[in-house]
């Protein structure tokens, strides 16, 4: 088994159970502005894992021809909507996320977060969910330029961390976030969430896990 110095993670979906209210977000936004199901679907798909800036762009670049929108516009909406699920209802936990966060740090992991998100609502959402404490480096979307399957953020967090980066285990639940790691060198580690690996990020892949929890298996 090749040794694995420190662990990454993405937050989205890894350890926070976000994409769920995303993805409610993003329909109800959708149908206010006039874009079919099917459309913002397969736009949703295309953008998991991305930063702001590359989903804005991507939203103009399908949408703007639609009267009245703009890629901010929608993202602004989704974000006000995304708020007040996260004060009316919490943002949930994914399985076995602060089990897993405990036995690496007895393990004496260093660890990372390199989440696309913003780093106001990256630090908020994981202080409330009383995770961010297990994290010596924080690397969000807009500390970097490039967009994930871009391994910029991935390469800023293992420098920042002090460990190479072929030395480092990425958790990652996107096909993005996958092409991310294993573009960094990293051993790439995929607990699916919204989307199951295709034949091209099994081959991209170090481990398949069915949740958090496998990772104790090779850690």
């Amino acid at each position: 088994m090749p040794k694995i110095k420190a662990v990454v993670f993405d937050m989205d979906g890894v350890l926070l159970d976000t994409e769920s209210m995303s993805d409610r977000n993003w329909y109800q936004a959708a149908t206010e502005m006039g874009i079919s199901k099917n459309d913002i679907g397969a736009a949703l798909e295309a953008c998991r894992g991305s930063n702001s800036r590359h989903i804005e762009e991507e939203l103009n670049r399908r949408f703007g021809t639609v009267p009245g929108f703009t890629g901010a516009k929608f993202l602004q909406r989704t974000g006000e909507l995304f708020h007040e699920l996260e004060v009316t209802e919490g943002i949930p936990l994914m399985k076995g996320a602060q089990e897993i966060l405990v036995y690496l740090k007895e393990k004496g992991y260093p660890l990372a977060l390199a989440s696309s998100t913003r780093g106001e609502a990256v630090k908020r959402q994981m202080k409330n969910a009383g995770l961010i404490d297990f994290f010596d480096v924080i690397i969000t979307g807009d500390m970097v330029y490039k967009s994930k399957p871009d391994p910029e953020i991935y390469l800023t967090a293992c420098s920042k961390l002090g460990v190479p980066s072929q030395t480092c285990a990425g958790v990652e639940d996107s096909l993005n976030g996958v092409r991310s790691t294993a573009a960094a060198g990293m051993f790439a580690v995929m607990v699916p969430d919204k989307v199951q690996p295709t034949e091209e990020i099994k081959a991209l892949l170090f481990k398949l896990c069915g949740n958090l929890l496998e990772l104790k298996t090779f850690l």
